[in-house]
């Protein structure tokens, strides 16, 4: 299998890769569960967003198949659209409401 593999991605393996990652995925589910800010809310989730995009291409670089950076390609179209979206509903609560802090968007509720 080691023949299928490009030298140049057999120089850095796979478990940095995967700790890279996973690192980056534990940065971002802290901020959710830490922040109250909800624009710093919604960047930790982008960041989980690239952390599991980072070990798709990686296991799809190892494994040399492009099935991995296809799916990359829809996540990040979908993650544009949810930026996009999610941005506008950010600036219109801060529009109302001159905060993002996301304890006092409880009052939306009722």
């Amino acid at each position: 299998m080691d023949q299928t593999i490009p030298e140049v991605i057999r120089t850095v393996p796979l478990q940095y890769y995967v700790f890279f990652a996973t690192a980056l995925f534990a940065i971002g589910v802290t901020g959710v569960l830490i922040r109250r800010n909800a624009i710093i809310i919604f960047m930790c989730v982008e960041l989980m967003l690239n952390a599991v995009n980072i070990l798709l291409t990686a296991f799809s670089a190892y494994r040399a198949d492009a099935n991995g950076q296809v799916f990359v390609f829809f996540i990040m179209a979908v993650a544009a659209a949810e930026v996009s979206v999610g941005l506008g509903i950010i600036v219109m609560i801060y529009r109302n409401f001159q905060t993002t802090d996301v304890n006092l968007l409880s009052r939306l509720k009722f």
